[in-house]
């Protein structure tokens, strides 16, 4: 899918909370059909990046801009139809079916109402189905592990049909077959369906071999940018990260790079 402008555009975005500064000046596009990861360490500020671009925080300087406009000049309902965020621990009740809880990222689409029609309950069948959820559609929030629970947010918010996705640690609790699993999808979707997709990994593993794009964030600065083959060097990791890895470049995926710890 193709568009005139991007997705996403940060421009020298800076956030203030409690009087300390999360987000420096921060710089960087989202492009239609790309995967950028969002890495660094904890407390580097990219949930707060993530959010701000989903329009939940104002910033305090710097602009943010959904497919050319402000989050606050869009309508909810419409801002929703182009953009899914999926957070960190995310609340669902725990007496929704799954169904139900994927059901609802048809919200923005649902009339005066509020009754879903046949082309909702199609989105979400299909969002279930790629997330490999379906047969558990009947089973009750309260019932699911941790690991289960993130592929149900994940799907509500494909069943949005976002042009845009933002992800906050979307393969956390999931074993190594479900983290490939998820990643695979939403890198499909990014190139099959155009999406634009922001997010946030602490697997650096994870996210050489998936992202298109990665932007290392170190309290709360924008230090790199770029190829996983020129973001994750060894000597900028190990400066970052307090602890000295290895890279080498994986013959089985392009020359994308591979991290391991160098253990003393």
């Amino acid at each position: 899918m193709k568009s005139e402008v991007n997705p996403l555009e940060v421009e020298n975005l800076t956030f203030a909370y409690d009087g300390r500064t999360v987000l420096r000046r921060v710089s960087l596009q989202l492009m239609p059909g790309e995967v950028l990861g969002l890495i660094g360490p904890n407390g580097a500020g990219k949930s707060t990046l993530l959010r701000l671009a989903a329009g939940f925080f104002r910033p305090n300087a710097g602009t943010v801009r959904l497919f050319g406009r402000p989050p606050t000049q869009w309508p909810p309902r419409e801002l929703a139809r182009q953009v899914a965020l999926v957070p960190q621990g995310a609340y669902v009740p725990p007496t929704f079916t799954v169904w139900e809880s994927v059901l609802l990222g048809r919200t923005p689409y649902l009339g005066f109402l509020g009754v879903p029609r046949e082309a909702d309950r199609a989105a979400a069948r299909r969002a279930l189905e790629w997330v490999g959820m379906a047969d558990l559609s009947e089973r009750l929030m309260g019932e699911l592990s941790g690991g289960e629970r993130q592929r149900v947010l994940l799907a509500r918010a494909l069943a949005q049909e976002p042009r845009c996705l933002l992800l906050d640690e979307p393969t956390t609790h999931l074993d190594i077959h479900h983290q490939v699993a998820i990643l695979s999808l939403i890198r499909r979707m990014a190139l099959e369906h155009g999406i634009a997709v922001l997010v946030v990994l602490h697997d650096l593993n994870l996210a050489a071999t998936f992202a298109d794009r990665l932007a290392l964030l170190v309290d709360g600065t924008l230090v790199a940018l770029g190829d996983p083959r020129e973001v994750l060097r060894p000597e900028r990791l190990t400066a970052v990260y307090g602890n000295a890895v290895a890279v080498f470049p994986r013959p089985d995926n392009g020359g994308r790079p591979a991290i391991l710890p160098r253990v003393a």
